[in-house]
């Protein structure tokens, strides 16, 4: 019986398989060989989760992998309709980047809420100018997304004292449903977008939403970029309708060197990085060939996406 077809999207570095030595046939290829790949893969591990070319190489004939994986949280970036629709498995790399996650927002929170921005601005220009800072502890937050990044933000912030609302598409048990998401909003210190992107969050922090919140309040997003109408975003900084905001994540990465973004008062721009932390992709590696292994024996997948939904269902509802 002929070993099984690896397919690699590769990004440099790539990933390390010695593991899988003498047990699967692996192949690498780029963004322009993946087309003409697919159909002699039985799994493609698309290493280069920021490429598109997954959603432009699916369609079209011939047989295509029984399973994706990729090594992201996100899916949007792979998912069109015909392998939406396929019965190819498409699983993604929950529990590795949540912890990392959770510790950069709160990282975030404590920089503003301690004006860590404006004493390295006074130090750069060697002024002594005493300011009092925001406590913590008591303030209130909303978190958007009740997936497992979602969930380790609220519970890192609850250890600083924060009072978190978690905010999901439906409402169960101690989480809130979409309708609460206005009303939160108003009367809370910090928003943090943590959800997936999918047809229904796509631009969902626009003009609207940011006239909801208090002028001193602050807007962290370590989702999707697509998520934040970027304009509204930087009108709504300029204007001071909001005191503050953080984005990781933007509709076109990476951000280049004219963009706006860049001089928006109040505005921290990070390069997509608030998952990876040292020997990250040591841990996806690893995490794909202990799910290969599972594939092997015939074992069902962890993380298993619905592509329907975009995202792995939470454990405590039905979709």
């Amino acid at each position: 019986m002929p070993e099984p077809v690896l397919l690699v999207l590769d990004t440099d570095p790539p990933p390390r398989l010695g593991a899988l030595t003498g047990r699967v046939q692996v192949r690498h290829t780029d963004a322009a060989g993946l087309a003409g790949a697919l159909p002699h893969a039985d799994v493609l591990l698309v290493w280069d989760f920021t490429s598109d070319a997954v959603r432009s190489a699916w369609p079209g004939g011939g047989p295509r992998p029984a399973w994706v994986h990729t090594a992201s949280a996100g899916v949007d970036r792979l998912l069109c309709p015909e392998l939406a629709e396929s019965d190819t498995v498409v699983t993604n790399a929950r529990g590795v980047f949540e912890q990392p996650m959770s510790e950069y927002v709160a990282g975030l929170v404590l920089a503003f809420a301690k004006d860590l921005p404006g004493t390295l601005d006074l130090q750069r220009r060697r002024r002594w100018r005493h300011r009092e800072t925001v406590r913590v502890a008591g303030s209130r937050a909303v978190v958007v997304g009740a997936g497992p990044v979602g969930r380790e933000i609220t519970r890192l912030l609850m250890a600083l004292g924060v009072e978190v609302a978690l905010v999901g598409r439906t409402a169960r048990r101690t989480i809130h449903g979409a309708g609460d998401l206005d009303r939160l909003t108003a009367r809370a210190d910090w928003v943090i977008c943590a959800a997936p992107l999918t047809p229904r969050t796509y631009g969902m922090f626009d003009s609207r939403f940011f006239g909801l919140m208090q002028p001193s309040a602050v807007f962290i997003n370590v989702g999707r970029g697509p998520m934040v109408v970027q304009d509204d975003l930087v009108g709504a900084l300029r204007s001071r309708w909001i005191a503050g905001a953080a984005l990781d994540v933007f509709e076109r990465e990476p951000l280049g060197p004219d963009s706006p973004l860049w001089d928006v008062p109040g505005l921290i721009v990070s390069p997509h990085m608030s998952g990876d932390a040292v020997g990250w992709r040591d841990r996806l590696g690893e995490q794909f060939v202990a799910m290969y292994e599972r594939w092997e024996a015939g074992e069902p997948l962890p993380n298993v996406v619905d592509k329907r939904l975009g995202h792995i269902p939470s454990p405590d509802t039905e979709g």
